[in-house]
């Protein structure tokens, strides 16, 4: 036997082979699946009990709810439910107190301005921001299971909530508003936003911004211009140093602090008409329900915000699980922050979720489990009770661009493109329709937009999945693809097809198409595909086995158009062989009635048991077996 391209060793019927390869050497009988099941699997699956009476059936019915409702089963439900009964009890006061405490204190110092200005791109007053930084830390605290998660106001639901609230709620044209006619808008908008909270859980158009510039202030550009050249520095230090720094500079209160004093000492409010923070209300606002008739025009919005607060929120949970080698419960966290936005949404909250700026500075500063949140809620609470008038001179423009330095991350993500690019250009398409999507749109389009594009992408990379016939790797129980090795043996008339993708309605035409070619169904022959192998030696096709094992399911389209092939193949005399198929694969292909066309005995659990049954049929048959090195 030469390994040159194209020779061949041939073998009568009934002689011994002097293959060198598995081929050659039985090891054992090939296993089929019913074989297998019998072996390892147990065969003998347990009789279906008889159908129980009714009245059986509820007081069986009963008696699990009533266990449930029982003493132990109640206090499992409880630390399911309430985590800190699971972490609170080994919590490790010395080792991780300390960091807690200055974590929590850090966040909240950051939650308090960052608040006041996202409060204002969801065009609500800056207060409500405050309560939204405060209830939502606190439940997540007690219902949550990220032990590293920080939460309160995110910039993209901010953005979001406030593209919905100015659309149902928009600023009248006169623009110059009394005092009890602000105050009335204001409160309609809070509404919405709230109204949004309980629904679910921005607008972003660049021509806003430049043509709100010449109707801006020179003394609130010039406080903008300041506030940048102080914020954008610090932040980029504190991500420089981030290892060195033993906590982040708070570059954002010294910012709130400045201001305020330069625009308390220079009445900048009355000289300039810069518009101020004002005063912000003492204490907490009465719960009451939101505007619950807003409801209906609402949900279109509320959808996108819940995906967003979710994916984001549980993301950004899983991560830091991994990084510091602890579990989350995923429908503990979609519960968490579910009721966070429902119960915080009585208290004229707007949506909110976890992010990332806050969460990497909890983490920096030191933070190890959810009682870092109390703390946080400790300097906001301070702020609502006592501390708000010292806000009262703070400029709105430092608010703007505490927003715009807390987006600045999202914007340096353009530098990442081009690795992007590198690594998976499908990938940098979904991500470029995305972006132009929400810019050109808004961002509830922008990214429905980009989950259709993204589907479409994952359906056409199916569509073009090849279908891969293999051969046997010299010395080896190894089957590769015909095109990757020049060692590879080819037995003629047996073909041996792996197909790596579901089959389902979308791929099952290309499928059809590409095994007809193969077996020569159909006129398939007639135009043979680019680049593909020549038949060596010219001998039609016995014999083909389908390898299932990229298969990952199934739908009743693509089982039919199995089951069809069957009989296709049963017609032609070919001996089809199935290996490999999962156990839901292959339990849908029984119930498209693949066994109407073969038998139990052609399916097998592996494509080195099915070439094996597959050559000793041919041998049986008196053909000669000529085995081909292409």
């Amino acid at each position: 036997m030469s390994g040159l391209p194209g020779t061949s060793t041939c073998s009568g019927p009934g002689k011994d082979s002097d293959l060198k390869s598995p081929l050659g050497t039985r090891l054992r009988e090939p296993l089929t699946e019913a074989r297998f099941q019998q072996l390892f699997g147990g065969a003998e699956q347990e009789p279906e009990p008889p159908a129980e009476p009714c009245v059986p059936k509820l007081c069986r019915l009963w008696r699990l709810w009533a266990r449930a409702c029982s003493g132990p089963g109640a206090w499992r439900l409880l630390l399911a439910r309430l985590p800190p009964l699971c972490w609170l009890p080994h919590y490790r006061w010395r080792a991780w107190l300390l960091g807690d405490v200055v974590a929590g204190v850090t966040v909240g110092v950051v939650h308090v301005p960052q608040g006041m200005a996202f409060a204002l791109l969801t065009s609500v007053p800056p207060v409500f921001g405050l309560y939204t930084s405060f209830f939502p830390v606190l439940i997540y605290s007690l219902l949550g299971t990220g032990r590293h998660l920080s939460t309160g106001t995110f910039a993209v639901l901010s953005l979001m909530t406030g593209s919905a609230v100015e659309r149902l709620v928009p600023e009248p044209l006169e623009g110059n508003l009394s005092r009890i006619e602000r105050e009335q808008l204001d409160a309609q908008r809070v509404g919405v936003a709230a109204a949004m909270a309980f629904g679910s859980g921005a607008l972003m158009t660049l021509a806003a911004v430049v043509t709100a510039l010449p109707r801006s202030g020179l003394a609130e550009l010039t406080i903008s211009a300041l506030s940048l050249a102080l914020l954008v520095p610090v932040k980029e230090l504190n991500v420089r140093f981030r290892d060195r720094l033993p906590t982040p500079i708070p570059g954002e209160v010294v910012m709130v602090l400045l201001a305020s004093l330069l625009c308390f000492t220079s009445s900048l409010d009355t000289r300039y008409n810069v518009q101020i923070v004002g005063l912000l209300p003492g204490g907490f606002p009465q719960p009451h329900l939101p505007n619950l008739d807003e409801l209906p025009r609402i949900l279109a919005d509320s959808l996108p915000i819940a995906l967003v607060t979710f994916a984001v929120s549980a993301s950004l949970a899983s991560i830091y699980a991994d990084k510091y080698s602890y579990s989350i419960d995923p429908n503990q966290e979609l519960l968490a922050h579910g009721v966070s936005n429902l119960i915080s949404s009585l208290f004229s909250c707007f949506p909110n979720s976890a992010t990332l700026a806050t969460t990497s500075l909890l983490v920096d500063a030191g933070g190890n489990t959810q009682l870092a949140g109390l703390f946080s809620c400790t300097v906001v609470l301070l702020v609502l009770l006592w501390l708000g008038p010292f806000f009262y001179y703070l400029p709105k423009a430092v608010l703007a661009c505490i927003n715009i330095s807390s987006m600045r991350q999202m914007f340096f993500q353009m530098q990442e493109l081009p690795q992007l690019w590198h690594i998976s250009r499908v990938d940098f398409a979904v991500w470029m329709v995305t972006w132009v999507a929400v810019v050109t749109l808004n961002v509830d389009l922008g990214l429905a937009v980009g989950m259709v594009f993204s589907m479409m992408m994952v359906v056409c990379r199916t569509q073009r999945v090849k279908c891969l016939a293999l051969g046997l790797a010299e010395g080896t129980e190894l089957y590769r693809p015909l095109r990757e090795s020049h060692k590879l043996l080819q037995i003629p008339g047996l073909c041996i097809l792996s197909y790596p993708t579901p089959l389902y309605f979308g791929t099952r035409g290309q499928f059809r198409r590409i095994v007809e070619w193969h077996l020569g169904l159909g006129g398939g022959k007639e135009s043979p595909k680019p680049g593909a192998l020549p038949d060596t030696v010219g001998e039609p096709v016995r014999v083909v086995i389908l390898d299932f094992s990229g298969v990952t399911f199934a739908d009743a389209a693509g089982a039919r158009e199995v089951a069809q092939l069957a009989g296709q193949c049963q017609d032609a005399g070919i001996y089809l062989l199935l290996a490999h198929c999962n156990a839901s694969v292959l339990e849908t292909l029984i119930r498209a009635g693949i066994l109407d066309r073969v038998t139990p005995d052609q399916l097998f659990v592996s494509v080195q048991d099915a070439a094996a049954h597959a050559l000793a049929r041919l041998e049986r048959t008196g053909l000669k077996i000529c085995t081909v090195w292409v």
